[in-house]
């Protein structure tokens, strides 16, 4: 196979291609070659601090832009300028976003190629590179459940196939049948580290086979061979959906960025595939066949220089971003309105804590066609906790999805849906296991609307807390791993009425929400739900009791700790305060009731040390100050992991330290 795809690196079949569709080509792959070439002069210049060089990949790039129809979604990575530009993305706005100017598209709030345009149906990418492809699979699945002829293609490079995100992408994507292209960039390294140190087949598509996949090797520098390649497995895909891995073999001519250089890569290498350049190749056999002649190649390279001599003037003369506080913050959510719809009746009914979370999520289904469920065992068997029984027969496998074992790949997965105009919930079995997805959470799902505008319509539902005897990894309370990440909102109910409507307000919600659900709670509470569909506004907490003494201020179990304490001491006159909702949090309720009782008690579940009470204490203190009469207390769980015998346990747990300290409190 070597042999055959070194010659194919050279040997150009036009197949049933016009002269007018290869001049076509031809003026593709010039395009970005002409942009790298300014890029790199003017950072010689100085006039520019940064560059990925895409020089001698651009074939991929391009040809991939051209298989694919304008209205598929494209997810290309550092070296794919040919993508942007054969999007026909305009380049006076390339090049402004490249200088971090307002005109980009991110309002120079990220680099190069660290963008997405929905115009264009280019989706961003981030820089830990394999969370793309579990992005590529919600897109794709969001083609397969509307019934839509469309195929979705992602990049990746060969360094980035060995992390994790891409076995869980791919094998998510083969195991569903996802109408998506993977397209591996074979460049010969992952920066310095050459592929015999990355892996040790000699092919990456040779892994396809592992996972049930057809896979094809492709001569990566000549244009043509891409071309009918790709629209060759697009156009298949389109009929009969299902993943295709297709290995372009190609190599970086420049550094992994300039700054890094290419010392590291033996000078042969540079040799032997300078001569598989797949501009000058392409550009001589044109020239060869007579489809080309000098004067045209001569007037395509001076319209295209005046075309980006024009762009870097019009981008250089941009004023650079005057900041604005207000906007930045305004831009890290796509909606900063909580959304309250009233209930449509009256009628309540008596249900546990786990029914009503149950309720929310079907009156979501009912309401949304467009909303799935995605999670490890929440269809036939109805979850872990079975939350989702019975939901699969009412709304059917496509809607109610068993996922493979991967937190990542699915949690992208929603963040794909979203992009496709669609909604999901992802549910961690347990709310521990949400460490494999934290990439996706954090960077990808909390930071899309700030960096391109993109919304993420996901609900993370996440079964949480200690009391069951499970031990340290089914037992965390670890909200505030969330907390300080902007663009995410973090939901934790108490009561099941608030369960229901907060979860439907979440599901409602175009922005990525926490859901955090003590599992505690599930069996063991019960109280009226409000019939029918309806949100609580997300953000605003309630005061469960009004008192003088002292403000208390918890969440989650803890509202029932604090309950029980105030019950057992009828001579402590408290407001009580369950948050509600922890990212945004109510700050003008609690600085309110602090203002007027003069003490407040921060308590949760969570170990003390940069728990969520620590935030909320050190607000108290700077805007109370002169009005407390006393130091504001917060009282969480020690610094331990969760244990698992029942006596540590509950020595783990603050309730009792919370009853000493409120007391202690109130006589200060």
């Amino acid at each position: 196979m070597i042999d055959t795809i070194e010659k194919k690196q050279l040997a150009f079949d036009r197949r049933n291609l016009t002269d007018a569709e290869l001049r076509d080509i031809y003026e593709h792959i010039l395009r970005p070659r002409l942009i790298e070439e300014k890029m790199l002069s003017m950072l010689r210049q100085g006039r520019i601090s940064k560059w990925f060089s895409g020089i001698g990949q651009e074939a991929v790039a391009v040809g991939a832009a051209l298989a694919m129809q304008p209205d598929e979604w494209i997810l290309p990575m550092h070296r794919n300028l040919g993508t942007f530009t054969s999007r026909q993305v305009p380049m006076a706005r390339l090049f402004s976003q490249f200088q971090g100017r307002m005109n980009g598209f991110s309002k120079g709030r990220e680099r190069s190629f660290h963008f997405g345009t929905r115009e264009h149906h280019i989706c961003g990418m981030i820089s830990h590179l394999g969370p793309q492809l579990g992005v590529a699979d919600g897109i794709a699945l969001a083609h397969k459940l509307k019934k839509e002829e469309k195929c979705t293609l992602v990049f990746t490079g060969d360094g980035a196939t060995s992390e994790g995100d891409f076995h869980e992408s791919v094998n998510t994507a083969a195991v569903w049948d996802l109408p998506v292209i993977i397209v591996v960039e074979n460049n010969g390294y992952g920066l310095s580290t050459p592929s015999n140190e990355q892996f040790k087949c000699r092919y990456i598509s040779d892994k396809a086979l592992g996972y049930g996949m057809e896979s094809r090797v492709v001569a990566g520098n000549n244009i043509l061979e891409v071309v009918h390649t790709l629209r060759e497995v697009a156009e298949s895909i389109r009929r009969r959906p299902r993943p295709v891995l297709v290995e372009c073999m190609t190599f970086r001519m420049r550094g992994h960025e300039e700054a890094s250089g290419t010392k590291y890569v033996p000078q042969e290498l540079f040799t032997a595939w300078e001569k598989k350049d797949p501009v000058t190749n392409y550009e001589q056999w044109l020239l060869s066949t007579g489809v080309l002649s000098d004067a045209e190649m001569n007037a395509a390279r001076k319209r295209i220089k005046g075309e980006i001599a024009e762009a870097v003037e019009v981008a250089f003369s941009e004023p650079p971003v005057v900041p604005d506080m207000a906007a930045e913050l305004r831009d890290v959510y796509s909606n900063n309105t909580p959304i309250v719809i009233a209930p449509t009746t009256t009628a309540t009914k008596e249900v546990r804590f786990i029914e009503a979370v149950s309720d929310g999520l079907r009156e979501s289904m009912r309401r949304h066609p467009n909303l799935v469920l995605m999670g490890q065992d929440i269809a036939d068997y109805g979850g872990a906790f079975k939350v989702t029984d019975g939901m699969m027969a009412e709304f059917g496998k496509d809607r109610v999805r068993n996922t493979p074992l991967c937190e990542s790949a699915i949690l992208g997965a929603g963040l794909g849906l979203s992009i496709a105009g669609m909604k999901s919930m992802v549910e961690m079995q347990f709310a521990d296991f949400v460490s494999e997805g934290m990439t996706q959470i954090c960077n990808n799902l909390a930071k899309a609307h700030w960096r391109w505008g993109q919304n993420a319509d996901v609900v993370v539902r996440m079964p949480t807390g200690a009391g069951a005897g499970a031990g340290p990894f089914h037992s965390q309370s670890n909200e505030a791993w969330f907390f300080k990440i902007p663009g995410l909102k973090i939901v934790y109910p108490a009561f099941p009425n608030d369960a229901k409507g907060l979860l439907c307000a979440a599901l409602e919600d175009p922005d990525p929400v926490m859901y955090f659900e003590h599992k505690m709670l599930y069996r063991s509470l019960t109280g009226p739900v409000q019939e029918g569909f309806f949100t609580l506004p997300i953000g605003e907490a309630a005061l469960l009791r009004e008192g003088t003494d002292l403000t208390i201020v918890t969440y989650g179990m803890g509202v029932h700790w604090a309950l029980e304490t105030l019950a057992e001491h009828p001579e402590i006159s408290a407001d009580l305060i369950d948050l509600r909702t922890l990212l945004p949090w109510d700050r003008e309720k609690v600085l309110e009731s602090v203002r007027r009782t003069g003490k407040a008690i921060v308590l949760h579940e969570d170990t003390l040390t940069g728990g969520i009470g620590g935030e909320i204490a050190a607000t108290i203190s700077e805007e109370c100050f002169e009005d407390l009469d006393a130091p504001v207390m917060r009282i969480g769980s020690p610094d331990t992991p969760v244990p698992f015998a029942v006596e540590l346990e509950q020595a783990f747990l603050p309730k009792a330290r919370f009853k000493e300290a409120l007391v202690k409190l109130k006589a200060y």
